[in-house]
């Protein structure tokens, strides 16, 4: 197990993306640092790894409030003594047009897709450039290269910003033996989709994936585990796309009209 005895922080771990990142690391013998900001997720994702045989902390903290990183990056360093592995994950999101966007909502997707990232990384990084050894990876999304099909604006700038913040920290971290690298989810079936979509509705959308289904969450956390692994000991700044061919589909402008009209129902007031 190539990950035995490193020290792993994901946050949003307590559901979805984040928890299938944080179980297969534990899995592979990590320690595994389990950040939601809900202390019920982290508590209860923690308790059913360790059950598993894994080794795991919850750390409930909001990674957008800079106070709440420091304690709980603290909390980690006094109970591990250190950390290998920091993954951005936690992420929301919305679905408003932009007319119908407020600056609060603007800055809530923001700080929590962008500026948490910034925040958690500058928290750990002075102890990753002592010991000469790190990985981070930072969970963007394909809507970074594109737009977002089921978010809004924020959601957008954010992961696009996301992929910029990588390169620059990417850059600044390499000569110390960090590499930094992001994963670009296209659309994943977690428990939040299939929870805001109904079923025949998911399935009509199959269309956009050359591959004719969504990803699974496994899927993107055996992406992680690769940009953590020493098989991508060289890579550094890049963005692995993981979202069977979304990219590659064509979108036409009845294409956008329908995104637009499924938006304007989801807007405030509709």
């Amino acid at each position: 197990m190539e990950f035995n005895g490193r020290v792993a922080l994901i946050t949003g771990a307590g559901k979805g993306i984040g928890r299938a990142i944080a179980t297969q690391f534990a899995q592979e013998g990590a320690f595994v640092c389990i950040n939601d900001v809900i202390r019920e997720d982290a508590e209860e994702a923690s308790e059913e790894l360790n059950r598993l045989g894994g080794k795991t902390l919850p750390l409930q903290a909001d990674v957008a409030k800079e106070e709440e990183v420091k304690a709980m990056c603290d909390r980690l360093l006094q109970h591990f003594g250190t950390i290998d592995i920091l993954v951005n994950n936690a992420g929301i999101g919305d679905s408003f047009m932009i007319e119908d966007t407020t600056y609060d909502a603007w800055k809530r997707v923001i700080d929590i897709n962008l500026n948490a990232a910034f925040l958690c990384s500058k928290a750990v990084m002075s102890t990753m450039q002592q010991k000469r050894y790190g990985k981070i990876v930072n969970i963007a999304s394909v809507a970074a290269k594109k737009i977002s099909y089921h978010g809004g604006a924020a959601y957008t700038a954010s992961k696009a910003g996301l992929l910029g913040f990588t390169r620059h920290l990417a850059y600044e971290l390499a000569p110390y033996g960090i590499n930094v690298n992001a994963v670009c989810p296209g659309a994943t079936l977690t428990p939040l989709l299939k929870a805001s979509s109904p079923a025949d509705q998911l399935e009509a959308e199959f269309g956009r994936f050359p591959m004719g289904k969504f990803c699974e969450a496994d899927d993107i956390a055996d992406a992680v585990l690769f940009l953590c692994s020493r098989r991508s000991k060289m890579m550094v700044g890049q963005a692995i796309d993981v979202d069977a061919g979304e990219l590659l589909a064509w979108t036409d402008f009845k294409s956008y009209e329908k995104y637009r009209k499924d938006r304007v129902k989801k807007s405030p007031g509709q």
